[in-house]
């Protein structure tokens, strides 16, 4: 019999998690392949099981078609994440998919370094490809 571990149920509305709008605005290269790297360094979040926080760097890297990301509206969605309790995987993945559905970019990465737990780091990377 397999025994259930303490963290199952923890994040099953994670994907359906209301987060802030990132905003846009119109790229007026959109024939151009280029890429735009953002930092931010200093991110927080709550670790789900024990409720202390989580400190990370987030690299975002993507190639922008029609919009690009406007940068007050992804700081104010970064900060959302300061009171939210979420596993490191889980929150690459929702930070991709919002990113992408506002930006709808050729493509785009996001690295998650976060700094280390029980003497462990943890980096997850997660990509987009059109």
């Amino acid at each position: 019999m397999k025994k259930q571990s303490s963290y199952e149920g923890l994040q099953k509305n994670v994907r359906s998690l209301k987060t802030p709008e990132i905003e846009v605005w119109k790229n007026r290269y959109p024939d151009k392949a280029y890429t735009i790297n953002l930092d931010i360094p200093e991110f927080t979040c709550i670790c789900p099981k024990t409720g202390l926080p989580d400190f990370a760097r987030i690299r975002i890297e993507y190639s922008p078609a029609k919009y690009c990301i406007e940068l007050k509206s992804l700081k104010m969605y970064t900060i959302f994440y300061r009171n939210i309790g979420i596993f490191h995987e889980h929150l690459a993945n929702k930070m991709l998919e919002d990113f992408v559905k506002a930006a709808k970019p050729r493509w785009a990465r996001i690295i998650a370094e976060f700094n280390p737990r029980g003497g462990i780091t943890t980096t997850v990377m997660r990509e987009y490809k059109k």
